[in-house]
């Protein structure tokens, strides 16, 4: 038998499922993300080792763009100096603007459109890219004024921008992505080579 209710409220509402029979185990705490998104990875983007990006998808098809756990923004001591959306001269993600049901306005991204680099405190710079097909919706202006918050929360308030794939592509989008299992893997591995290396 089991006994559910919701902690909290908003984005960090979360779900707890606890067996009420004597001797169950404890309970289970799924966030929103986990409840509602399907987590795919794209490990080492453009080639870049250890660049690995999550996409979070949920069923109405939009993507939303994470940086994974892996990536080396969110590995201690990096700290993050500054994130820009202008991609070039002529290219802000900024000036995506969005109206009305077709969603006029919006820059069509390829899979590996950048959307913002990531400035590093150590000199390192990350361009994040958006892994999927579709529609600019929006950019996270928030991580302009706080970037520690992609460090601290990179699935959720610390997202990098948000994608609407096209009606038809919706299914075939995660094909080359990798999924949670496929990713955890990858990182194993990569973890693996690094010790016997050492």
């Amino acid at each position: 038998k089991e006994e559910r209710w919701s902690l909290g409220g908003g984005e960090a509402a979360q779900e707890v499922v606890m067996a009420t029979e004597p001797g169950a185990a404890l309970p289970v705490v799924r966030s929103l993300v986990d409840r509602y998104f399907t987590r795919w990875y794209k490990a080492d983007v453009k080639g870049k080792p250890c660049e690995d990006h999550c996409i979070l998808q949920h069923s109405n098809r939009i993507c939303v763009i994470t940086l994974a756990g892996s990536h080396p923004v969110l590995q201690s001591g990096k700290t993050i100096e500054s994130i820009s959306y202008q991609i070039s001269t002529n290219c802000s993600r900024l000036q995506n603007k969005v109206s009305g049901k077709f969603k006029r306005g919006a820059q069509f991204l390829t899979e590996l459109a950048p959307l913002c680099k990531i400035y590093c405190s150590d000199g390192e710079e990350y361009t994040i890219s958006s892994c999927v097909r579709g529609r600019l919706m929006e950019v996270n202006e928030n991580i302009l004024h706080k970037p520690s918050i992609l460090q601290e929360k990179p699935s959720t308030e610390g997202y990098i921008a948000v994608i609407l794939p096209k009606f038809e592509e919706s299914k075939s989008i995660t094909e080359g992505l990798l999924t949670q299992k496929q990713y955890e893997e990858v990182v194993v591995k990569r973890s693996s080579a690094t010790t016997a290396a050492s």
